[in-house]
């Protein structure tokens, strides 16, 4: 009969024992091994502790270890106990999938992805070149202080830390928050005016939620623009009109009909403009005098190289701007910590729109960046990631002026994406995705950015900040070569 263990490592094993009892239990270990559910470096339990278990005699569980460890499957370290060995056995069983095509497919333009995440249903593999914008390099995470802070918490946090709390977010973060957005950014930010959110994503969401119950029926979105953006507040049921950008950000204009603007002021995405002096104050002047609301999404605000960090336009009207930052950039997007600074009217509807969406973000977080904000390690971070940034910024410039002359490079004041246009006489975005492809190469095309895109300009957003460590360099040869490369 077939037997069930859970043991110390929590697996459920059926051991089928027809063919004999030290057989069973055999296949039943090497089953849960090459299927993965016993991962490698997963400790075995004793053959004293898994004989009581199971109700074998010890001679017959040592005996199935024995014949695993023949195999390769499982190793004996004196001292340690017994481990799945470090093998990859899933190779051979892993489902077989279609080809990828790295983010020149429509799909993942759209939608708005990432390297790494994956949309439901669809299979895919990690680029050898990964130039895709929206991440940092996440081999910088600052490891160690987020370890320091994690134990200061653990050591000092009330237990109540772990129930469910106010919607609006830690009152710890909030304050920290206040005080870092007001010194770094220029924002007017009280601690009860902020909810801290799972991401921007979910900001977004949420406020266009917010809004359209209080009757705004359309919201003007930059073109070009974020198209995941775009489908967050359509899905929230509102009508997005484009508001078109220059090289000076987005023009005020047209504004007839909706009830808020979402801009990119301080590096808007993908152009890399910053919205100039004139622009903000006709926008504050149209919110004041259309009763509209203006939504700052500062994604990556912190990193300007060519002088200090433009300040939030929130700074100059927070009765009219909504504030949004996230750590997505600045730490690591899958942290899934965000938060809006909201006029007054608008944090209680907020506020419960949040608590009926998911209760409130989750609090160790919250209190561990709470900590690394009030000790100043968020700041020697996003201090050291400007300078690493820059660096790569000019090593991307040099090297596209020095070998791809006839692309144009634009946006590099800021952030962590340059916008590579490319020549009107061709390659166009199919053919560069195609030779992409070829060199295992993952590159956003900047036509799905647009909310019309027939007969707009033709590029890339390519983001520097995103390949891990010393395989910025390969990057930049593959990007080169697909740049230059012409058909056979």
């Amino acid at each position: 009969m077939p037997k069930s263990w859970s043991g110390s490592v929590d697996l459920h094993l059926d051991i089928d024992t027809s063919g004999g009892r030290r057989a069973g239990l055999e296949r039943a270990l090497r089953a849960a091994i090459v299927a993965g559910r016993l991962a490698p470096g997963t400790p075995l339990p004793s053959t004293r502790a898994l004989s009581a278990e199971l109700g074998l005699s010890r001679g017959t569980v040592s005996a199935a270890y024995d014949q695993l460890i023949a195999e390769g499957h499982i190793i004996a370290v004196p001292g340690s106990g017994t481990r799945v060995a470090d093998i990859a056995h899933r190779a051979d069983l892993a489902p077989v999938s279609a080809p990828s095509t790295w983010a020149g497919s429509a799909t993942a333009t759209a939608a708005g992805l990432s390297s790494g995440e994956v949309r439901r249903g669809e299979s895919r593999r990690t680029p050898v070149h990964d130039l895709l914008p929206g991440r940092p390099d996440l081999s910088t995470f600052p490891s160690a202080a987020w370890l320091r802070s994690t134990r200061r918490v653990l050591a000092e946090a009330p237990s109540e830390v772990h129930a469910l709390s106010d919607p609006r977010g830690r009152p710890e973060l909030r304050a920290a928050l206040a005080g870092y957005l007001g010194r770094a950014r220029g924002v007017h930010a009280d601690p009860e005016r902020i909810v801290v959110t799972s991401g921007y994503a979910q900001s977004l969401g949420l406020l266009a939620s917010v809004l359209r119950e209080a009757g705004t029926a359309a919201f003007a979105m930059e073109e070009p623009g974020h198209p995941f953006h775009r489908a967050i507040v359509r899905r929230a049921g509102l009508g997005v009109v484009p508001l078109p950008v220059d090289d000076m950000g987005a023009r005020p204009e047209p504004l007839d009909g909706v009830g808020a603007a979402v801009l990119t002021p301080a590096h808007q995405y993908p152009s890399g403009a910053t919205l100039g002096p004139d622009r903000r104050r006709a926008f504050v002047t149209w919110a004041r005098d259309a009763g509209g609301l203006l939504v700052e999404d500062d994604y990556d605000g912190e990193f300007r190289y060519d002088r200090q960090p433009v300040g939030a336009l929130q700074g100059t009207a927070p009765v009219h701007v909504v504030y949004g930052g996230t750590t997505s950039k600045t730490l690591a997007p899958a942290l899934r910590l965000g938060w809006l600074v909201l006029p007054a009217h608008l944090v209680e509807p907020f506020a419960e729109a949040k608590r009926l969406a998911d209760a409130h973000t989750q609090s160790l977080g919250q209190l561990v960046l709470a900590d690394l904000i009030g000790t100043h390690a968020y700041d020697r971070h996003v201090r050291a990631s400007r300078l690493r940034y820059r660096r790569r910024r000019d090593l991307l410039v040099r090297t596209l002026r020095a070998r791809v002359p006839q692309v144009r490079v634009l946006g590099i004041a800021a952030g962590l994406h340059a916008l590579v246009l490319l020549p009107d006489g061709g390659p166009g975005e199919d053919e560069v995705m195609r030779r992409a492809a070829a060199h295992d190469l993952a590159l956003m095309p900047l036509g799905g950015h647009w909310h019309h895109p027939a007969g707009r300009p033709q590029g890339f957003v390519v983001g520097y900040s995103t390949p891990l460590g010393a395989a910025y360099p390969a990057a930049l040869d593959a990007l080169c070569a697909v740049l230059t490369t012409r058909p056979a």
